[in-house]
């Protein structure tokens, strides 16, 4: 059910459990009487919370938009003014209308349309040469807001697969530890459980010849039962320990140990002894822990929630270092918490990986996929992290500031040279004869320039977010 939890482990299933639709059926024969059809199944609930959220967004108005808006009227009627001034002044019409033509040209609107989508180009290229990519400008100027990061587990804190963690064997083994993970591995061979999967992996990294059981029996919900050359295999959880009347107290104190750190913990008995304990786990990304300290650096509330069990929660928030964190959420409740977030005046970026997180990443004011994820989040998601490094994150953060910072400039830039040389293009330093006469009378020729000019500086600016270091 990993889709829709993020339970990293198969969920063990009886009479009258509950199922849900797309999930995987991994050993065993099942028979299931659908509850929930059409638009009311679990996967028709969770694209619908998706589509409502979505169609929730408003966009973000463009500061440009905003000054193009007065600044283009405004210029009209200034240009006029000159014109009449001068005209009704000299009663000329030849330098009334170059006034005129000046003004119009020093102000064209190029800088203030420039300003803005240059920047954005420029800092989603360079966001985009990192990994990391921004759906839409809005989502660009949106997450620089964001002062709560919510984080799914599984695939995006952790790697969102088992993984070997520990192995050990009692004191008394007869068997080398290598000769043992062989055994194991050679046993599991014959099943298609995930744990088995972990298992067979660790013993190929160690470089260990691996077989198929020469007889195997799944066991459903406990483990396996296999013969290894002369040797009977059995692996599994407690209760098929208690079954067969293999006695574990000389690992019980490492297993519950382990078992409070999130990991499952599969016995190994060959020929009715027992003879190690194997545990499993998802396993936290390499980058995961710092990732999280440099968002709270920068003074960032970080909360995990998550669909897997309590337990699990507990142990990955502790090891990463997240003290606010939910357990057992379903996909629907991690949108409401996203929402109730909201309300609450926070400004919600939202990082996961899987079809389970689409709602939430979906209501978030900004939603990052993990690129190594799910179709369904990348494609609801505002942000996607290609390289799946949840420090990415952190680097999308910083390139939106730069780039919102670099717009600003832009724009100041932009404002500030219309409202000094407007003014001389239309004449105002004509009275001061002590002044050269391309001032007192700027030629339109020198207001085209000076145009150019102004777009050359706006272009260059932008330009620099090339250089910008994550």
């Amino acid at each position: 059910e990993s889709m829709i939890t993020g339970e990293s482990l198969p969920v063990e299933k009886s009479i009258g459990s509950p199922v849900i639709g797309a999930t995987i059926n991994r050993s065993g024969m099942l028979t299931v009487q659908a509850t929930s059809v059409g638009k009311n199944s679990a996967l028709a609930q969770i694209i619908k919370l998706v589509e409502r959220a979505q169609s929730s967004k408003a966009p973000i108005q463009q500061l440009a938009d905003k000054i193009s808006n007065i600044f283009v009227p405004i210029v009209l009627a200034v240009a006029m003014g000159t014109f009449i001034v001068w005209w009704l002044a000299q009663g000329e019409l030849t330098p009334a209308l170059l006034r005129m033509i000046a003004v119009l040209l020093i102000s064209c609107p190029c800088a203030m349309g420039l300003a803005t989508p240059l920047a954005v180009m420029v800092g989603m290229g360079r966001g985009a040469e990192n990994g990391i990519l921004f759906k839409s400008s809005e989502a660009l100027q949106r997450i620089q807001d964001v002062d709560v990061v919510v984080l799914d587990k599984t695939g995006t804190v952790t790697e969102g697969r088992l993984r070997v963690t520990d192995f050990l064997n009692v004191p008394d083994t007869v068997f080398s530890e290598p000769e043992l993970l062989r055994i194991a591995a050679s046993a599991e061979a014959g099943s298609e459980h995930p744990i088995a999967a972990a298992v067979i992996e660790f013993a190929a990294q160690q470089q260990l010849d691996v077989s198929h059981p020469d007889q195997f029996q799944s066991v459903a919900g406990h483990g396996i039962r296999a013969t290894v050359g002369s040797h009977q295999v059995l692996i599994g959880n407690d209760r098929l320990m208690q079954q067969s009347n293999i006695n574990t107290s000389s690992l019980r104190d490492a297993a519950l140990s382990q078992q409070a750190e999130a990991k499952a913990v599969m016995w190994i008995a060959i020929d009715g002894k027992l003879q190690a304990i194997i545990s499993v786990a998802d396993t936290i990304k390499p980058d995961s822990v710092d990732a999280i300290r440099r968002l709270r650096d920068r003074g960032l509330q970080v909360l995990l929630i998550t669909g897997d069990n309590q337990a699990t929660a507990t142990a990955i928030a502790k090891q990463v270092g997240i003290s606010d964190f939910q357990a057992e959420v379903l996909p629907e409740h991690k949108a409401d918490a996203v929402k109730k977030l909201q309300d609450s005046g926070k400004v919600v970026a939202m990082i996961g990986d899987g079809i389970n997180d689409a709602p939430a990443l979906a209501q978030a004011d900004v939603g990052i996929a993990i690129g190594t994820g799910t179709d369904v989040a990348m494609e609801t998601a505002d942000v996607t992290l290609m390289r799946g490094e949840l420090s990415r994150a952190l680097d999308a953060i910083k390139l939106s500031q730069a780039t919102l910072r670099n717009i600003k400039q832009n724009l100041f830039w932009a404002f500030g040279y219309n409202v000094a040389l407007i003014p001389i293009a239309a004449g105002v330093l004509a009275p001061f004869s002590n002044l050269p006469d391309f001032l007192r009378q700027l030629h339109p020729i020198m207001a085209a320039f000076a145009m150019v000019a102004s777009d050359l500086v706006i272009v260059t600016n932008a330009l620099r977010l090339k250089r910008f270091r994550f």
